[in-house]
């Protein structure tokens, strides 16, 4: 092995153009060598060179190398030999076969007999197919491995289907890991074995965890749905290994997988609930052939709302944003994606303030949208709690800037993006987005020709702030995972869940009305953080496990944050034409007592007084407090 090792270190790190020749010398010498063999096998007798050697040679060896170079042969990664490049040694022998067999019929050999001629590119196949995964196996799990000083990773892999076999190719590359097993649920496929790994149930998890050390299950099944991934979940939590999956099959943009395909488990994976389908009916009815103006272009929910706009197809794109790089980021973003469309969408970038009356006036007299959707807004609760006037101006004035900028220029659909946190506000953030929804219920309320509505979902995941990054970067700090309180539950619903909805509500409009999704069951943010360690290949350290690996903290609600989040004021929603989306009207203030109610708002002068007359704006703010400071 000392012997061994620094020469395929020297043979790795030759030029590609040397591997070459070494490669074309070595098909030369074996099909020398699948001559003899051909030979001995028909007349039985071994003799290394004589005339009808020397005559199937001089043919089939230029023959043979000039083919398999034309068939590309010789451009494979000799390292990674796999089907793809036993497909092609295949197409290239079969090639090579025929035009042997054409030679020898057009200009017939004595000497070499027919059964020699279709016998040699046989033998001939079998030693370059051994030389190649010989090669493999050299350079990759012999001097890979070698080369490798980390700990190594045993693997198993769930799904023994197409996509459960690509990866194990894979995985078998990597110098890191050693693949054990195949999981599977089909009782057919048990005790079987695929390129000599064994496929085993999943009641045998157990025993691979003792036998071989495993450390990791990867997911290979990316036609799963939702809930049939979060059952697999569920059966591997129990056990200390670390889980990660493949991506749905719509997210692998080619088919093909890999080891770079694979990801940790999103709270997608662990809650189950299949994504909400869209209705595209609804999805075309204010965007398609539309001016569409998106305000808080730039955030979380602004963007996706962007790229879901262009995708059904405006005919122009109007992006409002404070922030100068979020709006930098977006647009970019977008007139990349435009290229590729057939009819382009027009992108038109406004940095600015919905604060700005004057700014928003401009925009919406001189570009006149069809549709306009408000997400720009302050949402983060205890940095808008420090900071109420801010968030007040932001929130609350910024929206009725917009309203009062839509009805002058006479867009035909504004909805408001709303959140779970103005029903029943315990905090400024949730009661300045409820003021946001009364504005749009007033407004609604004047007969004009805009149609105002309003769309409410909870917490949207992979947007800013949302809670699955936050445990993953603290487990792989090692702990301790933080928790506001151990009873908190939360809604949960994807990014582009949130713009489909607030889009296709837009399009189920007739003005005043509170759009809700139904998001299934809330989450106990206590278990999803248990979940998230124990698929992490890790142990929460508590009161029965001292000795575990991540302990979970509490530490105490923030100002402002409630235990359980609520999507209805009320309690009594209506169906729409969507099955999974729901209505409501709910209790309103008329136009004239709410903007006397902003004019005292704007005029105070002290944070203490601006959010006593918020209080008095929702009442349901101010409740909501007492029972707070009661409990407490």
């Amino acid at each position: 092995m000392k012997i061994v090792l620094p020469m395929l270190e020297y043979l790795a790190r030759l030029r590609r153009g040397y591997k070459q020749s070494i490669v074309i010398l070595t098909d030369a010498l074996l099909c020398y060598l699948a001559i003899i063999v051909a030979f001995a096998f028909r007349i039985e007798v071994l003799s290394y060179w004589n005339r009808p050697v020397e005559n199937l040679l001089s043919i089939s060896l230029p023959l043979s190398l000039v083919t398999f170079w034309v068939m590309g042969v010789y451009r494979a990664v000799f390292r990674y030999a796999g089907i793809g490049m036993m497909r092609t040694l295949f197409r290239g022998f079969a090639i090579y076969t025929l035009l042997l067999l054409g030679f020898f019929a057009a200009f017939r050999q004595g000497e070499v007999s027919r059964s020699i001629v279709l016998l040699q590119p046989i033998i001939f196949l079998m030693l370059v197919a051994l030389s190649r995964i010989t090669g493999r196996y050299l350079f990759v799990d012999l001097l890979g491995r070698g080369r490798f000083r980390g700990n190594v990773r045993t693997v198993a892999i769930y799904g023994a289907g197409g996509a459960g076999q690509q990866l194990a190719g894979s995985v078998m590359s990597e110098p890191g890991t050693r693949l054990v097993a195949y999981i599977d649920d089909d009782p057919r496929l048990h005790g079987q074995r695929i390129d000599g790994i064994p496929i085993k149930s999943h009641d045998e998890v157990s025993a691979l965890i003792d036998r071989h050390r495993l450390t990791d299950v990867l997911l290979a099944i990316p036609s799963l749905t939702r809930s049939a991934r979060r059952e697999i979940v569920d059966r591997l939590a129990h056990h200390p290994i670390h889980v990660r999956t493949l991506p749905q099959m719509n997210e692998l943009l080619d088919g093909h997988v890999s080891v770079s395909d694979i990801r940790d488990l999103d709270i997608q994976d662990l809650l189950g609930r299949e994504p909400v389908r869209a209705n595209h009916l609804l999805l075309a009815r204010t965007v398609v052939g539309k001016t569409v103006l998106v305000t808080g272009a730039g955030g979380s929910i602004g963007s996706e709302l962007c790229r879901r706009i262009l995708d059904v197809g405006a005919r122009k794109l109007l992006l409002v944003e404070n922030n100068e790089y979020a709006l930098y980021a977006i647009d970019a973003e977008l007139r990349q994606l435009a290229a590729g469309q057939k009819a382009r969408t027009e992108i038109v970038p406004f940095l600015g303030s919905v604060t700005d009356a004057q700014r928003l006036n401009y925009i919406c007299s001189n570009y006149r949208p069809h549709t306009l959707f408000h997400a720009a807004a302050y949402k983060h609760v205890p940095l808008v709690e420090a900071n109420p006037i801010e968030a007040i101006r932001n929130n609350v004035f910024g929206t009725l800037e917009t309203v009062k900028a839509a009805m002058a220029a006479g867009v035909e659909n504004c909805i408001l993006v709303s959140t779970d946190k103005a029903v029943r506000p315990a905090n400024v953030m949730g009661a300045t987005k409820r003021s946001a929804e009364l504005i749009f219920q007033a407004a609604a309320e004047l007969g004009v020709d805009t149609t105002f509505s309003m769309v409410r979902f909870g917490n949207v995941l992979g947007s800013s702030g949302s809670v699955v990054p936050l445990f993953r970067r603290q487990i792989a700090a090692g702990g301790p995972i933080t928790l506001t309180a151990k009873g908190v539950t939360r809604y949960f619903m994807t990014i582009p869940e949130a713009a489909e909805l607030v889009i296709q509500a837009a399009g189920l409009a007739r003005g005043g009305e509170v759009f809700v999704l139904d998001m299934g069951q809330p989450v106990r943010i206590e278990d999803l953080a248990r979940t998230m360690i124990r698929l992490s290949g890790l142990s929460v350290r508590d009161d029965q496990d001292p000795d575990g690996d991540i302990a979970i903290q509490e530490v105490g609600l923030r100002p402002g944050e409630k235990l359980f989040e609520e999507l209805l004021i009320g309690d009594d929603p209506q169906p729409t034409l969507h099955e999974r989306i729901f209505m409501a009207r709910e209790a309103s203030l008329p136009w004239a007592d709410l903007t006397s109610a902003l004019t005292e708002l704007e005029s105070c002068g002290s944070e203490l007084q601006a959010v006593h007359l918020l209080e008095k704006l929702v009442p349901e703010f101010a409740d909501q407090k007492r029972k707070q400071l009661t409990s407490s």
